[in-house]
């Protein structure tokens, strides 16, 4: 016996056939209802994307860098814009920007709650985190062959596998944000009577939120790549094009195709970058206005919190810790 599976198979490949084409034959419904926002958001943004004159997108992709990642990044986004259109590439390039910014919508949409609700409640951690690993480990090729039995081929099935596979870190960095808030933070908001909602709402979240950004950069990148592997089953834009130069061997078309999808991603990755950045070195006033906001007062210069009520109306607790006894 060379072979263990010459004493036993163990038919693991038809049970999921069975299963795939059982959920497809009862479940179809249900996964239109699901395709139909992805759909509808995609021909949105596309149609608003490929509407706009393109030196009304250079010039406002100009302005974004600029204010968020400095001048060097602006110029930048400018050359790399002009650069994809005289390539003749700048209606698939839109195609793309519809694509990323759709999944990264619905990442944001499902991801942050999901994160929020792991980052509060090790339990639900801890039954979530073997599914992200198994998303993560997962090669980004399995996910087409599941979409494409349950939403078909087009651009919107390779939005769905692109969010599947973008939306892990997002999560991720969004529950390691808010368990790195400091615990004595914490526990000052609920001592002043923050609800939870007031608690993640002024504290926990604006505290977490570089360590968000950092996982919506990631997010952001993934959803470039997998927009370029979706184009298998059919996704359209600068994919396609990458697609279309490996199918024909035509080298040009495919170096042209990744060296836009290398331009916007860095022009992306910049700004998202940038703005993480803004918020991990914002000015101590504001960071410290969060915390005044959850504790219910405002800080004066006398250092004693206004908070419109008088010392009768406080508990003796609350006149106890005020006083400092």
């Amino acid at each position: 016996m060379s072979d263990p599976s010459d004493l036993f198979l163990l038919p693991l490949e038809d049970w999921i056939q069975t299963a795939v084409e059982w959920v497809v034959a009862n479940w179809r419904p249900v996964f239109q209802a699901i395709r139909w926002p992805i759909s509808y958001t995609l021909d949105g943004l596309e149609a608003a994307l490929q509407g706009i004159p393109y030196l009304v997108v250079v010039i406002a992709m100009f302005a974004i860098a600029w204010r968020t990642a400095g001048w060097r990044t602006g110029v930048f986004s400018i050359a790399a814009m002009l650069f994809i259109g005289f390539l003749g590439l700048w209606d698939k390039a839109m195609t793309t920007l519809a694509i990323v910014f759709t999944a990264v919508v619905f990442c944001v949409i499902v991801g942050l709650p999901l994160g929020i609700m792991a980052g509060r409640s090790d339990r639900f951690w801890s039954w979530l985190r073997p599914v992200l690993d198994v998303m993560q480990t997962t090669p980004s090729f399995v996910y087409l062959v599941p979409v494409v039995m349950l939403f078909g081929i087009g651009t919107v099935p390779g939005v769905i596998a692109t969010i599947i596979f973008s939306l892990p870190p997002l999560i991720r960095l969004t529950n390691l944000g808010l368990r790195q808030v400091r615990t004595e933070v914490v526990e000052a908001g609920l001592a002043f009577g923050s609800t939870r909602w007031q608690l993640l709402k002024e504290v926990q979240f604006p505290l977490a939120l570089p360590t968000i950004m950092a996982g919506l950069n990631q997010t952001l990148l993934l959803a470039m790549v997998m927009s370029v592997i979706a184009a298998m089953i059919g996704a359209e834009g600068l994919g396609l094009t990458v697609l279309r130069g490996i199918g024909r061997l035509d080298v040009g078309l495919a170096a042209i195709g990744g060296i836009s999808i290398a331009l916007l991603a860095i022009i992306l990755d910049r700004v998202t970058q940038a703005l993480g950045q803004a918020r991990r070195d914002g000015p101590p006033v504001e960071r410290r206005s969060w915390l005044a906001m959850t504790l219910g007062s405002r800080p004066r210069p006398g250092g004693t919190p206004a908070t419109g009520e008088n010392d009768s109306s406080r508990g003796p607790s609350e006149r106890f810790s005020k006083g400092g006894g």
